[in-house]
């Protein structure tokens, strides 16, 4: 029996009235008639990260944090060793002076090749007292950083630049409802980051000395756009975890498919080849969402379960974009689900689709609200449902934490 898990991100929100509920999905709406149903917690009591949601649907106890940087880096390809320390980096937009946040992704605006010209900029003028770094532009306004002590190791326990994002007693990250509009200096939690802090700061600092002056920069202020002249860092990890690996506890042939390193790098992590996927536009098309479904029907010939992370109604949540969420949410229904599920042996196929939080388009942020969940089998009985949706799967059988989730699965696919 194949598995497929397909999340599409920030999918949920906050009943009632929300982009589920509205969105014309006949695709989902179909399935559901056919499935189980219900709602999953995914972090009980929190507004869950990405990388700590995935991790969680993934079956990784979250006792401690392991911060979201030593994802971006492995799943970019980096070579992370203990003692180093990651950060996740956006591209954002601040005044002249650096104190100031404009805007926090650019606007959007900022293309993969520009952030390209910014990385290299950045690696052939900025030098750090004591330490050696790498710095990697991603997608768009993504980036991460890499620093290395000369001699000795640095520790993770500092706070945030980005306002957005706050780090709590436990060392957990956390997206904040309400934020100044200004960029922040990492603080040290304890003693011995006092270092890692300095060095963040300093990076910082020569960053946007160098991107303020960037060509790049000054051609994007030609055409209008913002100039992308400051980094925000959040999410520091000084250490390579150990995460559940999926392929050796169920014997089976696991695979990821998702368009950023972050969800890449876990899944490298837990035992689960990486199945590469042609760029995307920012939000996601019609093109993109079709050549994904195909990838995902030729992959099942080689893999047993095959994780799908769809990005675009996230985003659009994030922008507090309620009418764009909807749409994207029926994108992925119509240019998505439905070709795949026409090309998908039903008989032999178990399919879950979830979110992997709840961002609600009102709000802009994770809030820590439960998702809704479909599970489909030829081995289950439906629970009668008729819509994917918040305000109706309540109403449904399954009532679950994320890390109950994949041995759910395991044991419908025997």
């Amino acid at each position: 029996m194949k598995t497929l898990l397909i999340i599409i991100d920030g999918a949920a929100g906050k009943p009632p009235g929300t982009a589920l509920q509205k969105a014309n999905t006949l695709t989902l709406d179909g399935l559901v008639r056919k499935s189980r149903t219900g709602l999953m917690q995914v972090l009980p009591g929190i507004p869950p990260e990405s990388d700590e949601a995935v991790l969680s649907i993934l079956g990784n106890k979250l006792e401690k944090y392991y911060g979201r940087g030593v994802f971006e880096a492995v799943g970019d390809g980096f070579k992370f060793k203990d003692g180093m320390l990651a950060l996740r980096c956006n591209f954002a937009t601040a005044d002249n002076t650096g104190e100031k946040l404009i805007d926090r992704r650019v606007a959007r605006s900022l293309s993969s090749k520009e952030a390209k010209q910014l990385e290299e900029e950045i690696n052939e003028k900025v030098r750090l007292t004591g330490a050696n770094f790498v710095f990697k532009a991603t997608v768009q306004h993504r980036a991460y950083l890499v620093i290395k002590k000369k001699k000795g190791k640095l520790s993770n326990k500092i706070t945030n630049t980005d306002p957005a994002y706050a780090v709590d007693e436990k060392g957990f990250s956390h997206a904040l409802k309400k934020y100044s509009m200004k960029v922040l200096k990492a603080k040290p939690i304890n003693k011995q980051a006092v270092e890692s802090a300095r060095l963040v700061n300093e990076f910082v600092e020569k960053a946007f000395k160098v991107l303020n002056e960037s060509k790049v920069n000054e051609k994007r202020k030609k055409k209008g756009l913002l100039p992308a002249n400051m980094l925000l860092l959040r999410g520091a990890a000084n250490k390579l975890p150990r995460l559940v690996n999926l392929s050796k506890k169920y014997g089976k042939k696991f695979a990821i498919m998702a368009d950023m390193p972050m969800e890449e790098g876990i899944a490298k992590l837990s035992g689960m080849k990486v199945v590469k996927l042609p760029a995307s536009t920012p939000y996601g098309s019609a093109k993109d969402y079709k050549q994904r479904a195909k990838i995902v029907v030729d992959s099942l010939k080689k893999f047993d379960f095959i994780y799908i992370h769809l990005k675009g109604p996230d985003l659009y949540a994030h922008d507090l974009d309620c009418e764009g969420k909807k749409e994207s949410i029926e994108l992925v229904d119509k240019a998505f689900l439905k070709p795949l599920l026409k090309n998908v042996n039903l008989s032999k196929t178990v399919i879950a689709i979830t979110a992997d939080h709840a961002t609600p388009c009102k709000i802009g942020a994770h809030t820590a609200d439960p998702v809704p969940i479909l599970v489909y089998s030829p081995k289950i009985r439906s629970d009668g449902i008729v819509k994917f949706s918040e305000k109706q799967c309540v109403k449904g059988s399954i009532k679950i934490t994320a890390r109950q989730l994949m041995p759910m699965l395991m044991r419908l696919s025997k």
